[in-house]
């Protein structure tokens, strides 16, 4: 479960509300608030029916041992009763298993309800909270597909002939990039943030993509390995977050951040015709996530904490880029707040995601039973989850391509990641 029980039970009207808002069928709140009902009751008389039951037993066996026939009821009789009570019992469990399943699937399709103040709409009541960086006019810069193929940085036909269409191959100076910004990112993150690294599995299952809400949602947007029923994980948070599914982690354990590199893998990309030159959607990409594990008082402070990194690593990139707050039809169905961080991109003249920072406050820990406690004696509780990427690599090496490209035809390497090219200045014709 999601939104937890109480609150379907208490919040109606608001769950019904919120999941409108995110552009989900809100009937699935009514469907839910009837199988609890329907499971309520079952329990009840699956309750009253037991006690019977066990009655009857309880006066078969005084008979047996008194060697009497108390009340007037003979021994046989009993036995009869006893079984057709019994026979109530199981048709009863089995229906109670059936909605009890119906149940648990009705929950897992019920949104994460967005905080109040997040505008509601799609994408036209996105919000810029803030800018960086004066973005730069197009002038005489290519896009950047032009200037890796000329560079022989990406090759995107011998890829699609290895796989398919949107599986570019890096080569030379475009593999040592994608190395260069990994190592930078994780450097960064470990080093200046006290971030713990991790280096997950790539292929999760069920249990895993269902605790962080890939499914039931987003099952068609997953590969998956149907002979082992694994899925190829979209992003690292799906990993790195269950590290602690079904764990109770002791005070003074929080604030728990991660830092994980991984490639990434959706189906999707590309699926509507949209930005299929270049690498601006690919079905696997490289992306380094931050992962959060923090009480419940401190997650409005730490989204803010890890939207920050992220901005930092563009800054220091010397990428213009915006801060969004996005709307609910544009958040996701797990997330309770996300921000976007989009940088400029001259040689296409476009805005590029290239991280979505997000706070899930307890919607995933509830799916995953992830608790905390407050102190040595205190009782468990859920904690909230957080994650970020920092940053996806494909529009960011787009973005750095259009960015720092020279009327020479040359790309000039940012200062940062200068030692990760053996101090080089520039990516030239080969």
């Amino acid at each position: 479960m999601s939104v937890g029980l109480q609150r379907l039970r208490d919040e109606p009207d608001m769950l019904r509300r919120a999941t409108a808002d995110k552009g989900e069928d809100a009937g699935v709140v009514d469907r839910a608030l009837d199988l609890d009902a329907r499971r309520r009751d079952l329990l009840a008389t699956g309750d009253a029916l037991k006690a019977e039951r066990n009655d009857a037993s309880r006066k078969i066996g005084e008979a047996v041992r008194s060697g009497a026939d108390p009340n007037g009821i003979q021994v046989a009789e009993l036995k009869v009763a006893s079984t057709r009570v019994a026979a109530l019992v199981t048709g009863i469990d089995a229906e109670l298993a059936t909605v009890q399943a119906a149940l648990d699937d009705a929950m897992l399709r019920i949104p994460n309800p967005a905080d109040p103040d997040v505008p509601v709409g799609g994408e036209e009541a996105n919000v810029i909270v803030r800018t960086w960086g004066d973005p730069l006019p197009r002038d005489q810069r290519r896009p950047h597909w032009e200037l890796a193929e000329e560079l022989g940085m990406i090759d995107n036909v011998r890829g699609a002939k290895i796989t398919g269409s949107g599986w570019p191959v890096y080569l030379g100076a475009g593999s040592n990039l994608q190395r260069a910004l990994i190592g930078w990112f994780l450097d960064v993150h470990t080093r200046e943030s006290g971030m713990t690294e991790v280096w997950p599995p790539v292929l999760v299952n069920a249990d895993s993509a269902r605790g962080t809400g890939q499914i039931p949602d987003k099952e068609d947007q997953m590969y998956v390995a149907t002979r082992d029923d694994l899925y190829l994980i979209p992003t690292a948070e799906v990993p790195v977050t269950n590290l602690h599914r079904d764990e109770i982690l002791e005070a003074g354990a929080l604030p728990i951040r991660y830092a994980a590199y991984s490639a990434s893998f959706r189906r999707e990309a590309g699926a509507a015709g949209r930005d299929t030159r270049g690498i601006l959607r690919v079905h696997q990409f490289d992306k380094v996530e931050m992962v959060s594990f923090v009480r419940p008082g401190e997650s409005e402070a730490e989204l803010e904490w890890l939207t920050e990194r992220a901005e930092a690593l563009l800054q220091r990139l010397g990428l213009a880029y915006r801060v969004l707050l996005m709307a609910t039809r544009e958040m996701g169905f797990v997330q309770a707040r996300k921000y976007d961080l989009e940088v400029w991109a001259p040689g296409v003249e476009r805005w590029l995601e290239v991280s979505s920072v997000s706070n899930f406050r307890d919607y995933q820990a509830r799916r995953m039973a992830i608790r905390h406690r407050a102190d040595a004696a205190g009782k468990p509780q859920l904690v909230h989850t957080l994650n970020g990427s920092a940053l996806a690599l494909p529009r960011t090496v787009a973005a750095i391509i259009e960015t720092y490209q020279q009327p020479d035809g040359s790309i000039v390497i940012p200062d940062v990641l200068r030692p990760y090219f053996g101090d080089r200045e520039r990516i030239g014709p080969a």
